[in-house]
């Protein structure tokens, strides 16, 4: 039985992960800032992971095999989460995101691997305003780049970063992203996409709560993409969603400016998967799973 601290984690595939711990066995604490009750069976503790005095406060003495940490999304966060935490685990696991590679899958259209982003090279600027909403929204990518940097600047530290691909499906994909599409072939609106549209990497959201019990496990470090099988088109996804919309129309009105809609990228936007698979894990194929996470999300599913 292992001791395994989620932060973060209340919903979407974070509350997946727990049910998922808990299943198998572990002991299963949920760290947060109180305005939410973890699933039962767990440990609550209530703190605010900004403030590493809260943080050590709320843990006291405890120590865990393994810590998920759902909502690391600054350097300043992985300063304190890397002091505080040293010595009480023996496996760090953040979630990271595909927007880590926002300024290096560009020109080919290969798949991009880990190594086209090393943190090791990664500039850190502790001084910027990370705290400021607008600023953090903006500039989401580059706050995970700089926090896997510091995680990985202290060699004993033992972290890993899951690189997770758009995440599709569920009942309570809480985004819009897929509603977005619903509501533009529902009345013939046209959707927007960028004059050359490129196709991406998914994972749906069963898929990657699978993918973070299976990395909480491991004995792996360092950076780990986590993306299903194939790249997926807006079309296709448009094609998912007209299936149970009889009567809407699918048009797309081609942008050279300005936005675009979601799933819809102006660059090569997928992610190799072949690092996680040499070390264990099965993907699925996305084009298999997408009607289904579709009709989840559209509440559909019988």
């Amino acid at each position: 039985m292992r001791d395994v601290l989620v932060i973060g984690g209340n919903r979407y595939f974070g509350k997946r992960l727990i049910t998922r711990l808990l299943a198998a066995g572990d002991r299963v604490t949920v760290l947060n800032r109180g305005s939410s009750a973890p699933p039962a069976g767990t440990v609550h503790l209530v703190a605010d992971r900004n403030d590493g005095n809260s943080l050590e406060k709320a843990l006291g003495s405890r120590t865990f095999d393994v810590v998920v940490d759902q909502v690391l999304y600054t350097p300043r966060q992985a300063e304190i989460a890397r002091r505080v935490f040293a010595g009480r685990t023996g496996r760090y696991v953040m979630t990271s995101t595909v927007e880590v590679y926002e300024y290096e899958n560009t020109a080919s259209g290969d798949l991009v691997r880990e190594d086209a982003v090393d943190p090791h090279t990664v500039a850190v600027d502790l001084e910027l305003p990370w705290e400021d909403p607008e600023f953090l929204d903006a500039h989401y990518g580059e706050g995970k780049r700089q926090a896997e940097a510091v995680l990985a600047a202290d060699p004993a530290f033992p972290y890993v970063a899951v690189r997770v691909a758009h995440v599709l499906g569920g009942a309570d994909d809480f985004t819009g992203r897929v509603d977005h599409y619903v509501s533009r072939i529902r009345s013939g609106e046209p959707i927007a996409v960028p004059a050359v549209n490129h196709p991406a990497t998914y994972i749906h959201v069963e898929e990657i709560a699978d993918f973070l019990v299976w990395a909480a496990g491991a004995d792996f470090t360092g950076p780990v993409n986590a993306a299903s099988h194939g790249r997926l088109s807006t079309e296709e996804l448009c094609q998912a969603v007209a299936a149970h919309l009889p009567g809407g129309r699918t048009v797309f009105r081609s942008v050279e400016v300005g936005e675009v809609s979601p799933f819809s990228f102006t660059r090569s936007y997928g992610m190799d998967n072949s690092r996680a698979t040499k070390l264990g894990f099965t993907f699925g194929e996305a084009r298999d799973w997408l009607p289904r996470a579709v009709a989840e999300t559209l509440g559909k599913v019988n």
